[in-house]
């Protein structure tokens, strides 16, 4: 029998996808349960050395207090105001920004785009593409108007030469299309891969940091929607956007799920056409400006994302079902907080919707995370299921409780000021805060939720 090699003993595997430490190599991590993540490790030394004793000493670092004051980063203005909303007021010098979105979703419009306008405002700009050649993203670029732009093309997938590229041109700004198709000749792995994506990330997150250069990775999705390959890129980089929306709607939403620079969950509105994304300066009027008359399960949700006020409607449709398990299909909310509302619905308001077909659509492609449109979701579903329309001009907001309570949401006035701007008379909404300005809105205030339904619903 052969001998068994020594093992160094400070030689561990590491998962790719969350980090976790393992012992020994195995197919599947314990902690994530991802497969085919553990790559070989091996950590630094235990404690510097002494001189002398076999290893050099490390550097010291220089250490500062929390009162040291320092220059905020440089920011530069893209001229398209919901781009630079989402931003945090603009690109910050020397950041690591990752994009993604579904197939489609016309992430490469807007960073092409994006990378004209700031070509034009005097930064040096260079576009790499690792999916597409230069004459096909020259062909975009001609149909959306931006040939003259000052941008420079590549089509390179081999990470080594472009990082030479960039440290011989020191551009301002670099587009990276897409991370998933980058590849390093340090990995022994192909392109996509959850190695080479993470070693890709590290590389161009470190070489920006460090020469001062801004850096725009897309990153390919999931069927889940989640960006592809492991999370820890989410964690490299300064800011994550998410570029939503359906195909069947011309709307796109560029939201900010983690930003360094500015607040998270802000959102820019776009809207596809012909020559490319228009930014939407005004969301709540386009997301209300095809709603009609009043009719049974629509309601107008007074919303917050980000630090801006959005108004859109809520569409519930309540019907027979023709199965022994009714259907509970929802669009642009969280199914599980339907559920609870549902159920809130049925032991505290006495309203059962057993036997029913529940269906749930927020118009307009938009995707509302917030507890405040509990009130605005209940509102729809008893409308739907009592074929009773609510007033066309009033506004319904407030979190559920698990106990039917209404609890009051943040932002209260600024959510009332934008329905007055676009003339509604009327809130429905737990009981403000007191000093709360009304806007000049008739509030119709109320503590709980089978008072709600008594008040706009009568008797049961």
């Amino acid at each position: 029998m052969g001998q068994k090699k020594n093992m160094p003993k400070d030689l561990a595997y590491t998962c790719t996808a969350c980090g976790a430490a393992h012992a020994k190599w195995t197919g599947r991590c314990d902690a994530c349960g991802a497969w085919n993540t553990l790559v070989e490790d091996k950590g630094l030394s235990h404690g510097p050395k002494k001189q002398g004793l076999g290893k050099a000493r490390g550097t010291a670092i220089t250490l500062t207090d929390l009162a040291t004051q320092e220059a905020e980063p440089p920011r530069t203005l893209s001229g398209v105001n919901e781009l630079d909303r989402v931003l945090g007021g603009g690109l910050t010098r020397a950041s690591a920004l990752l994009v993604g979105g579904d197939p489609g979703i016309g992430k490469s419009t807007l960073l092409l785009q994006a990378a004209a306008r700031f070509a034009r405002g005097g930064l040096k700009v260079i576009y790499v593409s690792g999916e597409e050649s230069n004459a096909q993203v020259q062909m975009r670029a001609r149909r959306l108007g931006l040939e003259k732009s000052p941008v420079q093309l590549a089509s390179e997938t081999n990470l080594r030469d472009i990082l030479t590229t960039m440290d011989g041109l020191s551009p301002d700004l670099v587009v990276i299309d897409s991370i998933q198709t980058m590849w390093s000749d340090t990995v022994d792995s192909a392109p996509g891969s959850v190695s080479q994506v993470r070693a890709c990330a590290h590389e161009l997150t470190t070489f920006a940091k460090r020469n001062g250069i801004s850096v725009i990775m897309v990153g390919h999705v999931t069927k889940e929607g989640a960006i592809a390959g492991p999370r820890v890129v989410e964690h490299m980089v300064d800011t994550v956007l998410y570029f939503e929306g359906e195909r069947g709607h011309q709307f796109r939403i560029l939201r900010s799920v983690k930003n360094r620079f500015g607040p998270a969950d802000e959102i820019g509105v776009f809207e596809m056409t012909g020559r490319g994304l228009a930014e939407v300066k005004n969301p709540s009027a386009l997301f209300l400006s095809e709603r009609g008359d009043p009719a049974p399960g629509s309601v107008v949700f007074a919303g917050i994302e980000g630090t801006r006020p959005v108004l859109c409607e809520i569409q519930a449709l309540v019907a027979p079902s023709p199965h022994s398990q009714p259907r509970r299909s929802v669009v642009g909310w969280d199914g599980g907080r339907l559920a609870m509302i549902l159920a809130v619905l049925e032991s505290r308001c006495d309203v059962p919707f057993t036997g029913l077909d529940v269906y749930l659509n927020v118009a307009g492609g938009l995707r509302i995370t917030e507890p405040a449109a509990d009130l605005a979701v209940a509102a729809a579903l008893v409308s739907a299921r009592e074929d009773a329309a609510l007033p066309k001009e009033s506004v319904v907001f407030g979190e559920i409780s698990l106990s039917g309570a209404l609890r009051p949401v943040i932002q209260t006035e600024n959510r009332l000021k934008e329905a007055q701007k676009l003339g509604f008379t009327s809130a429905i909404m737990p009981r403000a805060p007191k000093g709360t300005q009304g806007a000049g809105l008739d509030l119709r205030e109320t503590q709980d939720l089978a008072g709600f339904v008594e008040q706009v619903f009568g008797a049961r």
